[in-house]
């Protein structure tokens, strides 16, 4: 049985920094790729990073440049997303999920978690 649960959501100041956590179970992490998706209050959800099963990465948006690392533990069967520098825009309810190999668009996305909620305070 496929899962992925994410972890490590919660409360931050604007500027401050969140790890969130996708621990994956019932398939072999090292030939899939994991995205990390948001839905905001009232918006669509949107794609916000992507390592593939080569750990090339792909940003779904440029408003996570420079702020956003996604990074991946095979061993562990987790992947990590590193968020610093937060703003309030951040805001939303974070998803991981899991696709073979590449990094596709986000209806291509085969297998999802429940989602871990991020509050960006001012």
């Amino acid at each position: 049985q496929v899962q992925l649960v994410e972890s490590g959501g919660g409360l931050v100041q604007a500027g401050g920094s969140l790890r969130l956590s996708c621990a994956t179970s019932g398939f072999t992490l090292d030939y899939y790729a994991i995205g990390w998706f948001r839905q905001a209050p009232g918006k669509e959800r949107e794609g916000v990073i992507c390592i593939s099963s080569d750990d090339d990465i792909t940003h779904y948006t440029d408003s996570v440049k420079g702020r956003f690392t996604i990074s991946r533990d095979n061993a562990k069967n987790t992947v990590y997303l590193q968020m610093n520098s937060l703003k309030q825009e951040d805001t939303a309810v974070y998803y991981c999920a899991a696709e073979w190999a590449m990094c596709v668009t986000m209806s291509r996305f085969e297998y999802w978690g429940q989602g871990t909620p991020v509050t960006v305070s001012e």
